[in-house]
């Protein structure tokens, strides 16, 4: 090893650890995320846990409660059969339920023709509805809207199946 490779490693350490690294090299940066808006019942505990799971995959989450959430889901276009306990608004889509943030994420790096993603029900093991000891359920993220409902992704708990 020379002493000019030696350099060579030492500037790029230091690059990488100074603070500009991210903005200097924006190939680099996470991605910047619209705020999401999560409307949810005041008494709900496992909203909160999803609400934790998306924040700490990087989202800015403002939290509104209402215990009668039932009209905004109606004027957002939810399907009574995917309505669940909360309902999320995000770069102009709907999110209904315990979807994964890696679902989100796709979503708005695809921008699908659709209205939101949904996860019927609380399955056991995805986000907001994990049970200590209990095998997560395989479950299906589905893209509503207009022209319908469809298919979007599979998961097992949190993680893509």
């Amino acid at each position: 090893m020379t002493l000019k490779t030696i350099h060579r490693r030492a500037l790029l350490s230091a690059l990488i650890a100074s603070p500009f690294a991210v903005s200097s090299f924006p190939a680099l940066a996470a991605p910047s995320w619209p705020k999401m808006v999560v409307t949810k019942d005041p008494n709900c505990g496992c909203c909160s846990a999803w609400i934790d799971h998306v924040r700490a995959a990087g989202f800015t989450v403002d939290v509104v409660e209402k215990s009668e959430v039932a009209r905004l889901k109606v004027r957002l276009g939810v399907p009574q059969a995917l309505a669940s306990c909360h309902t999320a608004e995000i770069g102009g889509y709907v999110i209904e339920g315990h979807v994964p943030a890696g679902a989100i994420k796709r979503l708005l790096a695809e921008k699908p023709d659709g209205r939101g993603l949904a996860v019927a029900g609380m399955p056991i093991g995805s986000p907001g509805m994990e049970v200590e000891g209990a095998e997560p359920d395989i479950y299906d993220v589905v893209l509503f809207g207009p022209a319908g409902q469809r298919p979007y992704a599979r998961f097992k708990g949190p993680l893509e199946a």
